[in-house]
C-alpha cells in the first residue's frame, strides 16, 4: 500500500496527523529520535492515534512500537486495542490515568 500524501516525504511540510501544533516533517522526526524515552512515546502515541495505518511506518517500525509500548500505550486512547491486536501485543493492564 503507498502513502496517502507524498507531502510526507518533504521535511518542510506540515503533516496532517499533527494538525495540533506547527511542527513539519523533519522537526518531527527529530522528536521522534530524542534521548528521551517518555517525549518518544509522546510523538509515537501521536502519530498511531491521528495518522492513517498506511503512514505510520514511514516514521517508525513494529519493533519500535514494541519496545516503547510500556511509556506508548497511555497516548494512544482509543486506538490502543487496535494497535496490540495488529502488533499482538498483550496488553491486560488497564491504561494509566490521564491516557
Amino acid at each position: 500500500m503507498s502513502i496517502t500524501t507524498p507531502a510526507l516525504l518533504d521535511s518542510g511540510a506540515r503533516p496532517y496527523f499533527l494538525w495540533w501544533t506547527d511542527l513539519t516533517v523533519g522537526e518531527y522526526r527529530r522528536r521522534l529520535q530524542s534521548t528521551s524515552s517518555t517525549e518518544r512515546a509522546y510523538w509515537l502515541g501521536a502519530l498511531l492515534r491521528e495518522a492513517n495505518s498506511r503512514d505510520v511506518w514511514l516514521f517508525t517500525t513494529p519493533s519500535e512500537v514494541r519496545t516503547l509500548w510500556p511509556e506508548l500505550r497511555r497516548h494512544l486512547g482509543r486506538a490502543r486495542a487496535r494497535w496490540a491486536f495488529l502488533l499482538d501485543i498483550v496488553d491486560t493492564s488497564p491504561a494509566q490515568a490521564g491516557g
